[in-house]
């Protein structure tokens, strides 16, 4: 089994947190409509110091924002470290992401990488650096916009076990370490850390190019992310970030 209770309430509760910092919508503590489903949640949220009452609603306690916080980083490695596997051709040992800026449109990469020599090496390269591989899929759900908070009947869809059931069987059937090999794993994820290097100096020429450099908050810190992620050229390297639990249920 790839997910386990403790990780859909972790995963449940994220979704929930982002939702009160970055989301519009508020919780009211007295949950009526399609809020009631999550009700249980967060009287469990309260009682371990996550959020408080604030009025009528649920407010996000110092605590909550620390996990927002940890889960984000994370997310932020997760886009930069693991999803540069997510279209691996084997046989050639090619990388989709290497031509990730040849493509002018959303729909001219998704027509490239849509073909079948491409493999989803992620959760190989989660599994051999013992990182849990049910969370990287929760976070490419995520970038994926599965869980849509605009959305009707968004709280149903939470609660449910379709999600969480689909994040099993992925963890389920995806690729394995074992099966690539590990001599094969440590030269693709080796690769993958040069190309992720090369992808972020890429960025950084364009926003330079664009005129954009270094007038956002996000380009300041994209100005130490080279430095920051070359530990990666270790295969085995994984960031403090990954080993700190989220939520102590």
């Amino acid at each position: 089994m790839f997910i386990s209770d403790n990780n859909k309430k972790t995963f449940k509760s994220i979704v929930l947190l982002d939702e009160m910092v970055n989301g519009s919508h508020q919780f009211q503590t007295v949950a009526n409509g399609d809020d009631s489903v999550l009700e249980p949640l967060f009287i469990e949220l309260m009682s371990k110091g996550y959020v408080v009452t604030s009025g009528i609603n649920y407010k996000i306690t110092d605590k909550g924002q620390q996990v927002l916080d940890t889960f984000m980083k994370r997310y932020t490695e997760y886009l930069k470290v693991y999803d540069v596997f997510s279209f691996v051709d084997l046989e050639k040992g090619e990388f989709a992401f290497a031509r990730y800026y040849d493509f002018d449109s959303d729909d001219a990469w998704a027509d490239f990488t849509n073909d079948q020599r491409f493999d989803d090496l992620r959760i190989a390269v989660a599994l051999f650096k013992k990182i849990d591989p049910a969370e990287i899929v929760f976070m490419s759900f995520i970038n994926e916009n599965r869980f849509d908070t605009k959305s009707n009947g968004w709280q149903m869809d939470l609660v449910s076990d379709n999600s969480w059931n689909e994040i099993e069987e992925i963890c389920k059937t995806a690729i394995k370490p074992e099966e690539v090999g590990e001599d094969a794993m440590l030269d693709m994820i080796g690769q993958g850390a040069e190309l992720m290097i090369k992808l972020i100096e890429e960025e950084k020429q364009q926003e330079q190019n664009n005129g954009n450099y270094g007038q956002s908050t996000e380009t300041v810190v994209e100005e130490e992310t080279v430095e920051y992620y070359q530990p990666y050229y270790d295969p085995y390297y994984v960031s403090p970030i990954w080993l700190l639990p989220l939520f102590l249920w």
